[in-house]
């Protein structure tokens, strides 16, 4: 903080500086941190790092890399910090983007903490409310972990521009960011009607829907989809606007279905009509759908939803049109058959599982949709599938800066049950207060999981959660036990596709999980995973034992940076399949302290030399 030197300083650093009792190619990134800083305020335009003799090469380019990206922020953070307007995304004094300036502490106090340490995820609705670089940031800080963009609403160009900001804002960040694209699906909605206004049933009166593109009257309307009209038979029932209406059909013929109107109220153009006792033969992806599909293919998103899911080949049928692409399937499950009928098929063809509580509710009885929520999470945790639980879960705050006490429960309920993840929808997308709904659930997430009882859910179901008889589970099993057992900061899983962290999620281990992967892809997917932090590092999959030791102390720095290490006695367990890149195969579980894989923590009582351990926390 002193006024600079007037000539510039230069300080020769060799990078074989280490920890005593540290191996040789031991770096920590605090060192780095602080060497940089003192250079910095040492004025001094330039860092080369001297490679020590014997210093093997792929530690050393991975040093050198760490370092100049420190070099390079601290440099860049410095001259933003000189002077100039930060507008968020946009360049500031000497180019930097202000969202690489750390935030001032008494813009983020204690909550920026816990954003990072939470295990349930939470999704986030973009829309006209949070569709600026400045407010997704904001969104991102406060504990978005997957953006949903919904292609009911908008056109392919405003799709595109938002992928580009959210993938800036990762960038500007270093963390991954997962995209949700989701399809609009066919909604059936009823014609036009000859009065703007439409008209007023009322109970006991008969109403007809058929294929005549006449204007409807106060006695029939347009249902243009021949295929319900062909299913429909006398005791089938349509909803009407949500549900807020409801017909049972008494006939059917050629082109047409008579109902009776069980609860009257308006109908109105182009209203919606839902028919909860059937399942309507029609594809799940309509001429628009597909469109979107094709253009999501281009983009650089991570999950696709398909709603209205009905079957096992609605699913199959988009995974057909995907085809090899990267893309991870979700289904909305919103339709009686998809949960009486095909749930357990379901869940096994798709990466994701979303309880869409909206339309699930209008077409069951509103009683049965908390039981439906459960089943479907049991089911999802049974075959190791993330499930996000949506739909109105803060309702009230699109227009109040507080949720009902009913809505706090609500989120909690879902992460008692075991949801990887949570999911906003108007409140971040169209509500006034986005940000502070963002903020509120990930408060309700981080004090549930501070519950002695929540622990307990997990811990009861770790028990008795089915396992396959292969090494990957064996080793995922044991890693969870061990991790308790030594008091380990974090479980480190090396991965390619991804499969095997989810496997470990599953397990709900008491520490997070750090996945390393080279795929920028399954980093992306893993943010929907409960307790998973992910991390890109490059490095060749055919790497050597010696090379596998250097890439285990890269593993420590990751969990260093992350915040979970903060000290050389600090242990992590790390699991690996070897040779790397053989998706799903794990053989090898280690236990590797902060100090890296060379070292090992001890320290000295009135036993004698005893391995490092804390004191256990009460449950209170």
């Amino acid at each position: 903080r002193a006024a600079p030197p007037p000539e510039p300083t230069h300080i020769r650093v060799s990078l074989a500086a280490r920890t005593p009792g540290a191996p040789r190619h031991q770096l920590t990134m605090v060192s780095l941190r602080t060497i940089v800083a003192l250079a910095l305020l040492g004025s001094t335009s330039s860092f080369t790092p001297i490679t020590p003799r014997g210093m093997g090469s792929r530690v050393m380019h991975t040093s050198t890399m760490m370092a100049h990206k420190q070099t390079q922020a601290f440099t860049q953070i410095a001259q933003a910090r000189g002077g100039g307007s930060t507008t968020p995304g946009a360049p500031a004094t000497g180019g930097v983007p202000a969202s690489l300036i750390a935030p001032e502490p008494s813009k983020t106090g204690a909550h920026v903490g816990e954003r990072w340490t939470k295990n349930t995820k939470q999704l986030a609705t973009v829309g006209p409310a949070s569709s600026t670089y400045a407010m997704l940031e904001k969104l991102f800080v406060a504990g978005v972990d997957v953006f949903r963009l919904n292609f009911s609403h908008g056109g392919h160009e405003e799709k595109a521009e938002l992928v580009g900001i959210i993938r800036q804002l990762e960038a500007n960040y270093n963390h991954p960011i997962g995209i949700l694209a989701d399809l609009q699906g066919p909604k059936q909605r009823v014609g036009v009607f000859e009065s703007e206004t439409g008209v007023v049933l009322v109970e006991g009166q008969k109403f007809r829907f058929d294929l005549d593109s006449e204007l409807g009257t106060a006695t029939r309307v347009q249902l243009p989809h021949p295929e319900i009209i062909g299913t429909l038979r006398p005791g089938d029932s349509l909803l009407i606007d949500d549900g807020k209406m409801r017909m049972t059909v008494i006939e059917n013929g050629e082109g047409y279905v008579e109902c009776l109107v069980d609860v009257g109220g308006k109908i109105s153009n182009r209203k919606g009509v839902n028919t909860p006792t059937i399942v309507t033969p029609i594809s799940p992806l309509t001429k628009k759908d597909r469109e979107d599909l094709e253009f999501i293919k281009t983009l650089d998103v991570d999950w696709v939803a398909l709603s209205f899911v009905q079957k096992p080949g609605d699913i199959q049928e988009m995974k057909d049109l995907i085809g090899d692409l990267p893309l991870k399937v979700m289904a909305k499950l919103e339709k009686p058959s998809a949960v009486t009928e095909y749930l357990e098929d379901i869940v096994a063809l798709c990466d994701g599982i979303m309880v869409a509580r909206g339309d699930l509710g209008v077409e069951m009885a509103v009683e049965d949709v908390p039981v439906i929520q459960k089943r479907i999470i049991r089911e999802c945790q049974r075959q190791g599938t993330p499930v996000v639980v949506a739909t109105q879960m803060l309702e009230s705050m699109i227009e109040s800066p507080t949720p009902t006490r009913a809505e706090a429960s609500d989120v909690a309920t879902a992460i008692y049950d075991g949801a990887d993840a949570v999911m906003l929808s108007a409140e971040s997308a169209a509500g006034q207060y986005p940000e502070l709904a963002v903020q509120t659930q990930q408060k309700i997430i981080s004090r549930v999981e501070r519950s002695p009882y929540y622990r307990d859910a997990n811990d009861r179901y770790s028990r008795h959660r089915p396992t396959e008889a292969t090494s990957t589970d064996a080793i995922t099993i044991s890693a969870r036990s061990v991790a308790q057992t030594v008091d380990a900061k974090a479980i480190i899983v090396f991965t390619n596709s991804g499969t095997t962290v989810v496997r470990a999620s599953n397990g709900r281990p008491s520490v997070p999980i750090i996945a390393i992967t080279t795929e920028a892809k399954a980093a992306r997917s893993l943010s929907l995973a409960w307790g998973v932090y992910s991390q890109v590092l490059d490095f060749n999959h055919d790497l050597a034992a010696q090379e596998f030791e250097a890439l285990l102390g890269d593993a420590v720095t990751v969990a260093t940076n992350k915040g979970f290490v903060t000290s050389p006695s600090d242990l992590v367990v790390v699991t690996a399949g070897i040779p790397f890149g053989i998706p799903g195969a794990v053989n090898t579980l280690r236990i590797v302290s902060g100090a890296g894989p060379g070292s090992w923590p001890r320290c000295y009582d009135s036993s004698g030399w005893t391995l490092k351990k804390k004191p256990k926390e009460s449950a209170n």
